[in-house]
């Protein structure tokens, strides 16, 4: 698949399955993210991979914040099942550097663009995930377990493996509704 039609067919698929990339599969995903915009070379990134073992482990953590938010019974059974959605979670954090030139929202951007790279490797190595983020990206507890400070974010949880059906192709979208020209 080349660059251009990855770009243009690009969709994330939540149904994975084993296996989930490994070797050079996973290191081409891991440089990929490397390679995002990165003013003054900060490289304001910080990636955990969870296979196996560490995917309970974060499912513990994700219980716990349940537990400790005052979640239902029902979102505190479900917490730890999160994880084992796919083979591979990568835990994609902002590490905030205070800098005159790069303010926060860069860095965080930076590290957006790494998730997306990485999603763009696994998808042209025939792998595919999804990026998610929701109440545990942002719960201080689920940063101070993975030893984040208050200026560190959890930008995003790529459940990462391999596609279990065929992804459906977005629909177009009028590009005109979204950019306006200045001559």
């Amino acid at each position: 698949m080349d660059a251009l039609s990855l770009l243009l067919t690009r969709r994330s698929q939540p149904r994975l399955s084993a296996p989930a990339p490994a070797g050079d599969a996973l290191e081409n995903i891991k440089q990929a993210a490397l390679r995002a915009p990165d003013h003054a070379a900060l490289t304001p990134w910080e990636f955990i991979v969870c296979e196996g073992e560490g995917r309970a482990r974060l499912g513990s953590i994700f219980e716990q914040s349940a537990i400790q938010n005052d979640k239902s019974q029902k979102e505190i059974e479900r917490a730890p099942q999160l994880p084992l959605r796919a083979p591979m979670v990568i835990i994609a954090i902002a590490k905030f550097t205070d800098h005159t030139k790069v303010p926060r929202v860069e860095q965080i951007a930076s590290a957006s663009c790494a998730v997306m790279a990485m999603q763009m490797a696994a998808i042209a190595q025939g792998f595919n995930g999804i990026w998610r983020t929701g109440a545990y990206a942002q719960c201080d507890y689920v940063k101070s377990e993975l030893g984040l400070t208050d200026d560190d974010e959890v930008v995003g949880f790529l459940y990462l493996g391999t596609p279990t059906m065929d992804t459906p192709q977005a629909p177009a979208r009028d590009s005109s509704e979204y950019f306006s020209h200045w001559n």
